[in-house]
Formats: structure tokens, C-alpha cells, sequence
């Protein structure tokens, strides 16, 4: 009789209801019997998205919601940490989130940038603090090489770094040891993001597009050299380097060497294409075009041979350094 089942038989004249509110009659004179189906299983009412809704159920109910319109899409993620007990804690909680599809692993800022660039994920958990570079640095470095950014939620073990996280544009930051209510939380926020009637990638493509298309060649700023007692008019891009001793600039062309009439470095190179012109040094301003030689030097440092008569060698900085190898892939 399939879910239902014979309960037991009773005498001819008995009124007998299931818990259906049913009566069956069966023929013949075999008398009455109560047939019963099984009890109805009450499913526990979902609470409102709103105040008073546990996270848990929340996050049940907005995915059931969704689930129709994303036909059960599942959301690409990476896990960047360099403890692996935290990588397999995370990658734990996240097997039972049904919508996340971990595609990925790393440990350093080196491997997070390759998967990011080579998988293209819409999710990655990355960890502040992480060799080769924090979390911050590797977002600046997938700006500067026209990564496609994926959503950053941030972990880590210490909450100082919670503003900066947020002036990066991160959907959400969470503090280990992680709670699965915490990641459910987070992962809300990152649905709600994506299902925007604009992403964040979106818009910061449309951003650098508009910018290109927008941009026009920089005008060539007519710099005054004063040279044995004359003034000389010359172009920007004419000026091979600049540098400055005892409060005097002096600017280095291919033809001749002279003084500038700006009185500070900064002052100089607040009229010059930045795209071109690089403070390599707080004593020396470059022409990038009119580098001739990377000379490699003491301690991994570099020295810049120029394009001028001398074959001057300038000083990089250490805080210039690292910029130099990401330009030069060093």
C-alpha cells in the first residue's frame, strides 16, 4: 500500500479517522479498518532576512532564492595562506557551502599572483600577511600588470588591518579562527556583490577603458636651462636627467648641461609627464626612454647608465628597487 499502513481492524459501526482526518471503508463484511498515512514531517520555518534571523538561516534562505536564477552556478575561489592547517580549516568550512567551488591553492604572493592571473577567479581569501609581500602589495602588483581583479575577502589573525582592508575595496575581513556563521556572513556579502546589476570588475573596466580611450598625448612642457649665461628653451622629453646638489638643479640634455630655474626636485617633476619622468633617487629625476644600461651593483642594488655624452651612472634607491625589477622583470 505503498507509505501508507494497515494500523488495525475494528468492530463494524466505529468511526475511525486518520491522521489525515480520513475514514476508509474497505468492502465486504470484514468490518471497518483504519489505514494511516505517516505523519506529516513540519518543516521549520525559515526566519526573515531581517533583525532577529540567524545567519544560518539567512544565508539558507537568500540561496534558495537565487538558486533558480544562477541554475546552481557555483562561485570560483581561491585560498591564499602560507600556514596550510589554515588553508585546510577554510577549505573545510567551504565544503559545505554548496554555491563556493575552491579551484585553487597558495602559499606565497608569487603562487597567488600566477593562480589569479591563470584561473581568473570570482573569489579569492587571502591572507594579510603572507610571504614575498603582504596582501596589499599583491593587489597593487595584479593593478600595475592589468590583472583582472577577482573579490577579496581578507583573513587574518590580527585586526589592525581591517581599515586598510576595506580602503582596497575587500567585501569582507575575517579573523581567525574563522566561525561558520562568520564565513556564511561573508559569503552573503560577496553574492550580494556579484549580483549587482553591475560588478566591481565591471566598473573598474569601464573605468580604464574611458581613461584610454579619453587620453591624449601629454602636451611637451617647454623647460628654461640656463647655460653660460644664456637661456635655452628645451622640450621635456629632450631632458635626459636632472639631479640636484647644494639646493641647485641642474638638468642634462644631449647637447649640454644647465641650470634649472625650479628651486626643488618635486617642484620640477610636478610639471613633467609622470609616465616618463621617474624619481629614482631623492637626488635624480630620469628620463625612463633615455635609460642605455641596468648596471647591476653591491647588495642586489642597480645603478641606471644614461643616454648622455658622460654615459652618467645614477644611484637607484632602495625604495626604488623593487619597482625597478617589477618594471624590467628583474
Amino acid at each position: 500500500m505503498g507509505a501508507y499502513s494497515i494500523i488495525k481492524r475494528v468492530n463494524p459501526g466505529t468511526s475511525t479517522v486518520n491522521s489525515l482526518g480520513q475514514s476508509f471503508m474497505l468492502p465486504g463484511d470484514t468490518g471497518r479498518m483504519k489505514i494511516v498515512a505517516p505523519p506529516l514531517r513540519r518543516l521549520k520555518p525559515v526566519p526573515p532576512s531581517g533583525t532577529g534571523a540567524t545567519p544560518t538561516a539567512r544565508f539558507n534562505s537568500q540561496r534558495v532564492e537565487r538558486a533558480g536564477e544562477r541554475m546552481n552556478a557555483k562561485m570560483s575561489a581561491l585560498i591564499i595562506d602560507d600556514e596550510q592547517p589554515a588553508r585546510d580549516e577554510l577549505a573545510f568550512l567551504l565544503k559545505g557551502v554548496p554555491d563556493i567551488e575552491v579551484v585553487g591553492q597558495g602559499k606565497n604572493s608569487l603562487e597567488a599572483f600566477g593562480l589569479i592571473r591563470d584561473l581568473n577567479p570570482q573569489l579569492v581569501f587571502l591572507d594579510v600577511q603572507i610571504p614575498g609581500g603582504d596582501g596589499f602589495s599583491l593587489i597593487r602588483k595584479l593593478i600595475e600588470k592589468k590583472v583582472s581583479l577577482p573579490i577579496f575577502v581578507f583573513v587574518t589573525a590580527y585586526d589592525q588591518y581591517a581599515v586598510r582592508a576595506f580602503e582596497v575595496n575587500a567585501v569582507d575581513y575575517l579573523l581567525k579562527p574563522i566561525s561558520k556563521s562568520r564565513l556564511e556572513k561573508a559569503i552573503l556579502k560577496v553574492w550580494k556583490r556579484i549580483e549587482t546589476d553591475e560588478s566591481t570588475r565591471e566598473k573598474i573596466d569601464r573605468l580604464v577603458n574611458m581613461l584610454e580611450k579619453n587620453r591624449q598625448a601629454p602636451s611637451k612642457t617647454k623647460l628654461i636651462v640656463k647655460t653660460a649665461g644664456r637661456l635655452h628653451l628645451v622640450d621635456s622629453d629632450e631632458v635626459i636627467y636632472a639631479t640636484i646638489e647644494d639646493g641647485v638643479i641642474s638638468i642634462t640634455t644631449k647637447d649640454f648641461e644647465g641650470q634649472s630655474n625650479f628651486r626643488t626636485v618635486e617642484e620640477l617633476q610636478a610639471n613633467l609627464d609622470p609616465q616618463t619622468f621617474w624619481r629614482v633617487h631623492r637626488s635624480y629625476l630620469i628620463n625612463i626612454n633615455r635609460i642605455k644600461e641596468v648596471v647591476p651593483w653591491f647588495k642586489s642594488s642597480f645603478q641606471l647608465k644614461m643616454d648622455d655624452r658622460k654615459q652618467t651612472e645614477i644611484p637607484v634607491s632602495r625604495a626604488q628597487t623593487r619597482r625597478l625589477r617589477e618594471i624590467l622583470n628583474l
